[in-house]
């Protein structure tokens, strides 16, 4: 029936001899006859998948951090007898340092390149860029089991960190589009529940592969087990984020627009001259999108609940960043851990897959709301520094691990609240530039100086108990700082309509295609006249 009258008013207009109304419908026709097909996945299902790709990113992160894989470098006793290195600190000669040198150029490609997709998020779709990033990251990986002396794996993992900016920009928002209203938080929790767990498998993965083969091994696994999920990323429909209109909305738009044009003109040379004019304004496409990303940024630095949660999650991250890097190093050093990967790794699967779970399950429950979530932050984080710093007060190696369990459980809970908050503090188109922004200062300030400062703390110091003890202590200020977000009266804007008002009814068809019961209907009310 739709398509009926779309051909009767397309008859009309030649009748009438006025090109410009046929312009006009066949845009109109276009864009509502192209409604979305269902996508294969569900909900849960692009959850899970989300998961295994965000756990195999971390698993990366673990295993370079693992004795097995960063190993130790050579040492020579007094007496003078010297022990051969390990992994990668061995086989290179790298001081500690230039070991946190590794992880911090890792970050640098992370931040670089989180801003850049999350700014093409605008005019490519966001699921082909995380195809793209998920192809990047394999090679690279790759790459670090190739490479032959410090600078070839140093630029190996700042490719990596490239690869893996276009899934930790986007991956949040499609995760917080289509879970459940009322589980949205516990969503989130399960998502980055994969931190923690990914890096413990990361330990317990790379000690057993660099204790029984080679390190470089432990990079090629990786490589295959992210393969197929980069190629998933080019051959499945492509899904929308919502607050951004798809690219055939907004080409049919275009059409419409230049038909209006044509109208008021009447005038078949105006329309060129105005093609042409419009041809000229893509050379300034770049600049545009530029422009673009600095308002935005700009519309970030003013919504103060975004800046404090932000500055919280810098300081945390700091603590966090080097535990993760410098922990099974410490352990071993501290405590006389034989099989220190192994015993981190256990702590932090179960602490982390409890604590971040139980964070985003309590915000549920208590309400999701921004000052609920400030709150739960600020909580859990001062409890959390309390028990991890007095376990690195303990001769006890049993009493260590009972309290930074304890602790690690605590810290851990933040995950969901502190991510929640970045996403529902801005409207919806711009979640992707509050993920990547907030993604980037947390690195950029947080763990991507922390590793090699504690690596020249170390060295100074020589003790890595009171290096512990002094990385802890940066735990409190970040219950502070979240403390202060709970008196800013944040406002949840995640409801806000989208930048492309005049494209809402085709945004919303295209925002919620894995709600497969729903495409029909949406399909026949695009349909009527």
């Amino acid at each position: 029936m739709a398509q009926e009258e779309v051909k009767e008013a397309k008859v009309s207009s030649e009748e009438n001899l006025n090109p410009s109304t046929v312009v006009i419908e066949m845009a109109r026709s276009s864009t509502a006859l192209s409604p979305p097909s269902p996508s294969w996945f569900t909900p849960k299902r692009l959850l899970v998948i989300f998961c295994v790709i965000n756990l195999i990113n971390y698993v990366d992160r673990g295993a370079i951090a693992s004795n097995g894989v960063n190993g130790s470098h050579r040492t020579c006793s007094k007496s003078g007898t010297c022990t051969s290195g390990s992994g990668i600190q061995g086989d290179f000669d790298l001081n500690n340092f230039e070991d946190g040198v590794l992880s911090s150029a890792f970050m640098v490609g992370l931040l670089v390149a989180c801003p850049i997709f999350a700014s093409l998020a605008n005019s490519v779709n966001p699921f082909r860029l995380i195809g793209v990033g998920l192809s990047v990251w394999t090679v690279a990986v790759v790459g670090c089991g190739f490479s032959f002396n410090f600078w070839t794996i140093t630029i190996c993992r700042m490719l990596v960190g490239v690869g893996e900016a276009s899934f930790i920009s986007l991956a949040a928002p499609f995760i917080d589009d289509n879970a459940p209203v009322a589980k949205k938080t516990l969503w989130l929790g399960i998502f980055y529940m994969c931190i923690p767990t990914g890096y413990a498998l990361g330990y317990v993965y790379g000690g057993l592969i660099g204790g029984h083969f080679n390190w470089r091994f432990a990079f090629y696994g990786e490589a295959i087990l992210m393969l197929p999920f980069a190629v998933l990323g080019f051959v499945m429909k492509p899904l929308q984020l919502r607050g951004f209109a798809p690219a055939e909305s907004k080409k049919a738009l275009t059409s419409i627009e230049t038909a209006a044009l044509e109208v008021q003109d009447a005038d078949v040379s105006v329309v060129k001259d105005s093609m042409k004019s419009s041809k000229s304004k893509c050379a300034f496409i770049d600049l545009n999108q530029f422009s673009r990303f600095m308002r935005d940024i700009k519309e970030l630095l003013h919504e103060k609940v975004y800046v404090v949660n932000v500055l919280g999650y810098i300081a945390y991250n700091f603590v966090i960043g080097a535990y993760s890097y410098w922990g099974p190093k410490a352990g071993y050093n501290i405590y006389n851990m034989s099989n220190a990967d192994m015993i981190f790794g256990g702590v932090t699967i179960v602490c982390g897959i409890v604590g971040t779970i139980a964070g985003g399950y309590v915000l549920d429950f208590i309400n999701s709301t921004i000052s609920n979530a400030f709150k739960l932050l600020s909580a859990v984080t001062f409890v959390g520094a309390i028990f991890c710093f007095s376990a690195f007060c303990f001769k006890s190696m049993y009493a260590f691990l009972a309290f930074f369990a304890i602790g690690e459980l605590l810290v851990f809970a933040t995950q969901a609240p502190v991510n929640y908050v970045c996403l529902h503090c801005v409207k919806p188109s711009l979640r992707p530039i509050s993920m990547a922004m907030s993604t980037v200062a947390i690195h950029i300030f947080g763990d991507v100086p922390s590793s090699p400062l504690v690596g020249v703390l170390q060295d100074h110091i020589d003790n890595w108990r009171k290096t512990a003890l002094i990385l802890t202590s940066i735990l409190f200020p970040a219950a502070v700082i979240w403390f202060i977000g709970i008196f800013l009266h944040g406002v949840d804007r995640f409801e806000e309509e989208s930048e492309h008002p005049q494209v809402t009814t085709i945004d919303r068809s295209n925002t919620t295609p894995l709600l497969d019961g729903k495409a029909a209907g949406t399909a026949e009310t695009l349909a009527e006249p």
